[in-house]
C-alpha cells in the first residue's frame, strides 16, 4: 500500500513547490536527531524527510498522484525507503535548518575606512550672547586626518597589501562533517582583521590608523535666542574616521552663565526693581537697563510692593520663528529703617492728615505706628 506522503508533511494533494519546502523546514528542525533525541522522532524525521524527496521531484510526484509508491522496492527510480535523506541535495537540508545555502554568502573584505564618530563640546555663554547670538572661535581636541600618509596607514612610498592567509576575502572558511553532510563555517581572517589587505609598513605619525589627535580652532556661528543646554551642530567637524574617514559632526552644547539682574524663564525674562515708598506712593518715570538698551518705566501713583509691570517685546528672541519674549518687572516697595527727627514729625503729619495717627493713643504713650518707629528707632 502506497504511503501517504502528503500526510507526512500534513499538506494537501494541490500544495505548491514553496508550501511542500516550508513544510519540510518546520518539521526537520522539530524531529532533528541533534534537536529531539525520542527514537520515535527519529523514525518521523526519516518519514518526513523521504516523503519531501518525493513531493519535491515533479516524476516521483507524478507516481504517487497516480495512486503509486516511488520508494517501494518495485516502485521504480528513486532512492531507497531506509536512505534518511531521499537523495536530498546538501543544499536543500541547510536550507532548512541554516535558512540559506552552504555557510550563506561571502561577504567580503571590510572597509578600512570607516565613517568618523561625533564630538560634543560645551560653551558657556552670557545671557546677552544668547540674546544676539555670537561666532565663537571654539578649540576641540579630535581626531583629524594624518598629514603624513592622508589617511590610508601606510609608511610614505608604501601601499596596502593583499593578505595571503585569506587572499583578500578578509575571511576564511572552516569545513566540518555533521549528519547533514559538510557544514561551513565563516569568520574574519585573524590576520588582516577582515580587511583583506594587511600595512607591510606603518606610519609612524598615526600607527597605520590614518588619523591623529590634534588640537584645532573651529569658528561656532552660535544662533539668537539659544539657551542652556541647547545643542548646535556643526556639520563634518567632527571626529575623522579609521582609515582617513569622512568625518562626523561637532555638537556645540551651550551653557547659559547666571545674570546679575535678569533670570529666564524660556523667551521671557525677570527682574526685580526696588523703589523707595515716597516714589511708590507719589509715581514717577524711572530708566531701566534691557538687553535692548534703555526703556521707561512707568511707576504709578500708589503702586504696592509685589506688582509687575511687563515691558513687552524685551525679552529673548525666538530661536526658531520671528518674535521675542516679555521682561516682566517686579516691584519692591522699600520701607525706611532710619529716621531722623524731621523725617519721623514729616511721616507723623502725614499720618496725622491720612487719619492714621491715633492722638488720643499718642497722648497716653502708646503713639500710632510711626510713633512706635520712632521709638524704637531711639532705643525707647
Amino acid at each position: 500500500m502506497a504511503r501517504d506522503y502528503y500526510g507526512l508533511l500534513g499538506v494537501g494533494r494541490g500544495a505548491s513547490a514553496d508550501e511542500i519546502k516550508r513544510a519540510y523546514r518546520k518539521l526537520a528542525r522539530e524531529l532533528h536527531p541533534d534537536v529531539n533525541p525520542d527514537p520515535a522522532a527519529q523514525q518521523r524525521f526519516k518519514d518526513v524527510t523521504a516523503a519531501y524527496e518525493v513531493l519535491s521531484d515533479p516524476a516521483k510526484r507524478q507516481v504517487v498522484d497516480l495512486g503509486g509508491d516511488p520508494l517501494a522496492p518495485a516502485g521504480g527510480g528513486g532512492g531507497a525507503a531506509g536512505d534518511p535523506f531521499g537523495g536530498m541535495g546538501l543544499g536543500d537540508i541547510m536550507d532548512a535548518f541554516f535558512g540559506g545555502g552552504q555557510g550563506g554568502p561571502r561577504r567580503g573584505p571590510r572597509s578600512r575606512t570607516r565613517q568618523g564618530e561625533d564630538a560634543l563640546i560645551q560653551v558657556e555663554l552670557t545671557l546677552q550672547e544668547c540674546s544676539t547670538g555670537v561666532a565663537k572661535d571654539i578649540t576641540v581636541d579630535t581626531a583629524t586626518l594624518c598629514s603624513t600618509c592622508h589617511g590610508n596607514g601606510c609608511a610614505p612610498g608604501t601601499s596596502p597589501s593583499t593578505c595571503d592567509t585569506c587572499g583578500g576575502s578578509g575571511e576564511l572558511q572552516q569545513v566540518q562533517r555533521s549528519l547533514l553532510g559538510q557544514v561551513i563555517t565563516t569568520r574574519p581572517c585573524p590576520v588582516c582583521r577582515g580587511f583583506g589587505e594587511v600595512v607591510p609598513e606603518p606610519c609612524q605619525q598615526c600607527h597605520g590608523e590614518g588619523r591623529v589627535r590634534a588640537r584645532r580652532v573651529v569658528r561656532a556661528n552660535i544662533p539668537a535666542g539659544v539657551g542652556d543646554g541647547i545643542r548646535v551642530r556643526l556639520a563634518g567637524q567632527g571626529e575623522v574616521g579609521p582609515g582617513g574617514g569622512a568625518p562626523g559632526d561637532l555638537y556645540v552644547e551651550v551653557r547659559e552663565a547666571v545674570h546679575e539682574r535678569f533670570t529666564r524663564d524660556g523667551i521671557d525674562l525677570h527682574c526685580t526693581v526696588h523703589v523707595p515708598m515716597t516714589t511708590a506712593a507719589l509715581g514717577t518715570t524711572m530708566s531701566l537697563a534691557t538687553l535692548h538698551g534703555a526703556q521707561d518705566l512707568v511707576i504709578q501713583s500708589g503702586t504696592q510692593s509685589g506688582t509687575v509691570l511687563t515691558l513687552r517685546g524685551q525679552g529673548m528672541p525666538r530661536l526658531r520663528g520671528s518674535g521675542s519674549g516679555n521682561l516682566h518687572v517686579h516691584i519692591e516697595v522699600v520701607t525706611p529703617t532710619r529716621l531722623d527727627s524731621r523725617q519721623t514729625e514729616l511721616l507723623r503729619e502725614l499720618a496725622v492728615l491720612r487719619g492714621e495717627e491715633q492722638p488720643e493713643l499718642a497722648a497716653r504713650g502708646h503713639g500710632g505706628f510711626f510713633s512706635r518707629l520712632r521709638d524704637s528707632l531711639a532705643g525707647r
